[in-house]
């Protein structure tokens, strides 16, 4: 389930898998459906 939260007045959704945060709720999503729960590949 994506999470909803606002950092900087900027409204933020968050993938509650791996805690990346997206500006748009559908790109959220659509990241979520998908996420293995693991580390970000950037973070690497």
């Amino acid at each position: 389930m994506v999470t909803e939260t606002t950092k900087d007045g900027v409204t933020w959704y968050v993938c509650e898998k791996c805690g990346m945060m997206f500006d748009d709720p559908e790109d959220a999503r659509q990241h979520e459906a998908n996420c293995d729960a693991e580390d970000p590949t950037y973070l690497q």
